[in-house]
């Protein structure tokens, strides 16, 4: 295979961050965009390493009309850092990379000198959070974490795409794993979602550092991408099963109209929804086993200590509270509010 020609990898992003989706990487992709001398995509997550040519065409509900918001082609991937200023370090997000392990192989392939950054969540929150995110947004058909995570591996077998796997997205032992057997260690960054709500300037200097920018310029990480939690209602569960019809009958619409059909009826199903509740420690109790092993891989593979999310906790759920005035739940593949 020929070398790549110069212009072709100057088109390429320097650091991507990888994962995992819920794990607050929407509110750090915003918080890089105010870098000067970082250009984050427009569209946060083009998801352009996870396959090879044109994504799937099926797969659970609001699947397809996903699929067809990714940004696989390469011009057009291209096309998202070609106004990156001179000397600025160009970088996207899309969540998804850590998990998929042939995507791994694929960024290796095409920028193997990128920098990564991977932002982990305790995993049983993780899993109510991406399952509360779904439900939200009328798609999850199944009113209970516990219940909907018992249903991933047919869920899994019927292809159904990965922001279902609400148990296996949160095993990153597994997904460590596999990326330090591609990529050195110091070309990655690993750090907890509690640190980026806890301890936000130092952790982005952290990020800054590890990316050869100056720190000190980043101090805040914005609420972005806040779900809340409608009720086990009659209203609910009309307008979700109107919802789910509504998105499978985009998959065959032209993109903009399919958005014009489903965004009204999401955001009718949000509107007036409480602050998304934590987890009970019922629900706790019966998903950490699904876990247990993979976080002893976790601290053998990263030497650190996560001991404590197999431990009951007084409060749970990462950024439970109102969502900000204005703001909607993130989509995929939609460009960046500017």
């Amino acid at each position: 295979m020929s070398r790549p020609r110069e212009e072709d990898a100057m088109a390429l992003p320097d650091f991507l961050v990888v994962g995992a989706p819920k794990a607050g990487t929407t509110a750090l992709h915003a918080a890089l965009a105010g870098h000067p001398a970082l250009h984050l995509s427009a569209v946060k997550e083009p998801k352009f390493f996870l396959t090879d040519g044109a994504p799937p065409t099926r797969g659970g509900p609001g699947d397809a009309q996903t699929y067809r918001e990714h940004v696989w082609r390469r011009m057009e991937y291209d096309a998202l850092f070609a106004d990156a200023p001179p000397g600025t370090l160009r970088g996207e997000s899309t969540p998804f990379y850590l998990y998929d392990r042939a995507a791994q192989r694929r960024i290796h392939k095409l920028i193997p000198e990128a920098r990564l950054i991977a932002v982990l969540r305790d995993p049983v929150e993780r899993a109510h959070s991406n399952w509360t995110h779904l439900w939200s947004a009328g798609l999850e058909p199944i009113d209970d974490v516990v219940r909907a995570c018992r249903e991933e591996e047919r869920r899994i077998d019927a292809g159904w795409a990965a922001f279902w796997h609400y148990v296996r997205l949160g095993r990153y032992g597994e997904q460590l794993e596999h990326l330090y057997g591609l990529f050195p260690r110091d070309q990655v960054l690993v750090f907890r979602y509690r640190e980026l709500l806890e301890r936000p300037a130092p952790t982005l200097d952290r990020i800054c550092s590890f990316l050869g920018v100056e720190p000190g310029v980043l101090t805040e990480v914005p609420r972005e991408n806040v779900t809340v939690h409608p009720g086990r209602t009659m209203r609910h569960r009309v307008l979700s099963r109107v919802l789910r019809t509504g998105v499978a009958a985009g998959a065959v619409l032209p993109v903009d109209l399919a958005t014009r059909v489903t965004t009204p009826l999401e955001r009718a199903l949000q509107r007036g929804g409480p602050s998304r509740r934590p987890l009970t420690w019922e629900q706790r109790e019966a998903l950490i086993p699904c876990f247990e092993a993979d976080l002893k891989l976790l601290e053998e593979v990263t030497g650190e200590d996560f001991g404590d999310w197999l431990e009951p906790k007084p409060a749970s759920g990462g950024r439970v509270g109102a969502r900000p005035n204005g703001q909607h739940q993130a989509r995929n593949g939609r460009p960046r509010s500017r």
